[in-house]
């Protein structure tokens, strides 16, 4: 039985081209071999078979070969360094997030009890997740980051703000990126998000990476690094709604981190930040959709409200990107809580269209994630 089929499927019992005889059989065999690889038989109904036809699914046929030899020659698993992570299944296919526009002030006590409201009021329209500004409980200035500092770690009376946050999360049952504040640790102070879970327990905290460091001469000067110190780690977080990764502001410019996260297996990156009125109009939605688009994924976006009198205009426009990099919802400068679904089956099928994933030249670049690696 085997002799008889191996003399099926040569290459010498087989015609290269469909005889009138080979028109009369149920299905035509053709076997397709290669160096190194075994034999590819494509049965085809005779009814369907032409001579055109023939020619056309040979070459097709051909092209699906050597696409598949390429891709193993390019070595896309390669491309990051420990290998992606396989995306995990959600905890959730489809959410509701709830964007807080805040108007902040020099009033930290009314910034917590305004931002406490807004919480309320994004979880009262059915937001499971709720992303806040950056540093939303005070200006945003040098001269202000020491000032409204807390002791994170300290809890309690020592970060009103966290407190706040930790306690609204538990009762109303929902994520909370908080963010971000003035965190005050030893003799050092950072730019910090902190993610509640629905148990009111702090989830991750994330430490401000790449500093807000730039001249725009008859524009804007700013050094953050004149009262802040860089974070050090890349903060990706499982939650009820979906594994996140985290970035605070000027950290969206760099595709590396956005990177990093999407080899890690994030759902949705959430930016807090407060562009500026001349980095805001040309860059803060073309960096959103960038991040998405390149990584497949989720970008989530929240800054204060503007406020033109104040020493820091913020430019505002808190978005929500989709994994096609296309805009699914926004709001101007004013405050406002924008709520929209988050759908997660959109994440398969954006890379089931375009396949980055498989595509990658391994054989010519790699992204390492040093803490994994």
């Amino acid at each position: 039985m085997k002799a008889a089929l191996s003399t099926l499927i040569s290459s010498k019992t087989l015609s290269p081209h469909p005889s009138s005889s080979s028109f009369s059989r149920a299905f035509w065999l053709q076997p397709k071999t290669l160096s190194n690889s075994p034999s590819f038989i494509t049965l085809i109904p005779s009814k369907t078979l032409t001579t055109n036809n023939y020619s056309r699914l040979r070459l097709n046929h051909r092209k699906s070969l050597t696409s598949s030899i390429m891709a193993s020659a390019f070595k896309p698993e390669e491309a990051r360094v420990p290998p992606a992570l396989p995306l995990p299944t959600p905890p959730v296919n489809k959410f509701k997030i709830g964007l807080c526009q805040l108007s902040v002030t020099a009033d930290k006590e009314r910034n917590i009890a305004h931002a406490r409201k807004a919480i309320e009021q994004a979880a009262a329209q059915g937001a499971q997740l709720v992303l806040l500004p950056e540093i939303w409980n005070g200006p945003y200035s040098n001269d202000s980051f020491p000032v409204f500092a807390e002791d994170i770690d300290a809890g309690g009376d020592a970060s009103p703000s966290t407190a706040m946050l930790s306690e609204v999360a538990q009762r109303l049952k929902i994520t909370i990126v908080g963010g971000s504040i003035s965190e005050r640790s030893g003799d050092r102070l950072y730019n910090t998000c902190c993610v509640f879970g629905t148990d009111g327990k702090l989830k991750a905290k994330h430490r401000k990476i790449h500093l807000f460091d730039i001249d725009i001469p008859g524009k804007i000067t700013f050094i953050e690094s004149k009262t802040l110190t860089a974070g050090q780690t890349p903060t990706i977080v499982d939650t009820e709604v979906g594994r996140i990764g985290i970035g605070i502001c000027y950290d969206i410019r760099f595709q590396e981190l956005a990177m990093i996260y999407g080899a890690r297996g994030a759902h949705l990156i959430c930016y807090p930040g407060a562009f500026n009125m001349t980095t805001g109009p040309l860059h803060w939605e073309l960096l959103q959709r960038a991040r998405a688009t390149d990584n497949q994924l989720y970008v989530a976006t929240c800054s204060p409200a503007r406020d033109a009198g104040a020493g820091y205009v913020a430019w505002g426009h808190s978005t929500l990107v989709g994994p096609f990099g296309e805009v699914l919802a926004t709001t101007e400068h004013e405050e406002a809580i924008i709520i929209t679904e988050v759908d997660y089956s959109l994440l398969e099928l954006r890379r089931t269209n375009l396949p980055l994933l498989k595509q990658r030249r391994g054989d010519l670049y790699q992204l390492v994630d040093v803490q994994r690696f």
